[in-house]
Formats: structure tokens, C-alpha cells, sequence
């Protein structure tokens, strides 16, 4: 397969080191996986993930969140379940 075409995209570069840091120890440079979404896009003809708009319930809680209401801060994990009733 010839290997001509070029994509060009720009990223935050905090962004773009990241995903980079993810690359690296799975062995895949930022072309291998971007030919590999590629791939997969191409052999399920959609994204390979789920991507949705957020429901009214969701934005209020960001909303609210992004104002620093109704924010629940628990002391650990074990705090976080009980509190969730988990």
C-alpha cells in the first residue's frame, strides 16, 4: 500500500504529549494510530466510539458544578460508595 497521503491537523500540544504518552508504551506512533482509526472507521462506517450530546440532566449538573454548587467532596473511595449507597 502506498503511503503518499498526507493529514494535517492541529492539537493543544498538551493535548497531542498526552495522547502521545499513551502511544508509547503500546508501541504505536501518532501515524499507527491514526491509520488504525482509520481503519476502524472504515470497517464499521462510523466512529469506533460512542460520541452523544449531553441530556438536560447532565448540562444542569455541569452548569451547576462550573458555579461550584451541589458539589459532594468525599475523603476517599470507601467514602465515595457509601455515600453512593455502592
Amino acid at each position: 500500500m502506498n503511503k503518499s497521503a498526507m493529514i494535517r491537523a492541529r492539537v493543544d500540544p498538551t493535548l497531542k504529549d498526552e495522547v502521545e504518552d499513551v502511544f508509547e508504551p503500546l508501541g504505536l506512533s501518532a501515524t499507527q494510530a491514526i491509520t488504525l482509526f482509520y481503519q476502524q472507521v472504515k470497517l464499521n462506517r462510523s466512529l469506533p466510539f460512542d460520541v452523544r450530546l449531553p441530556n438536560a440532566v447532565t448540562l444542569t449538573t455541569f452548569a451547576e458544578t462550573d458555579a461550584g454548587e451541589n458539589i459532594v467532596r468525599c475523603g476517599n473511595a470507601q467514602d465515595m460508595f457509601a455515600r453512593l449507597g455502592i
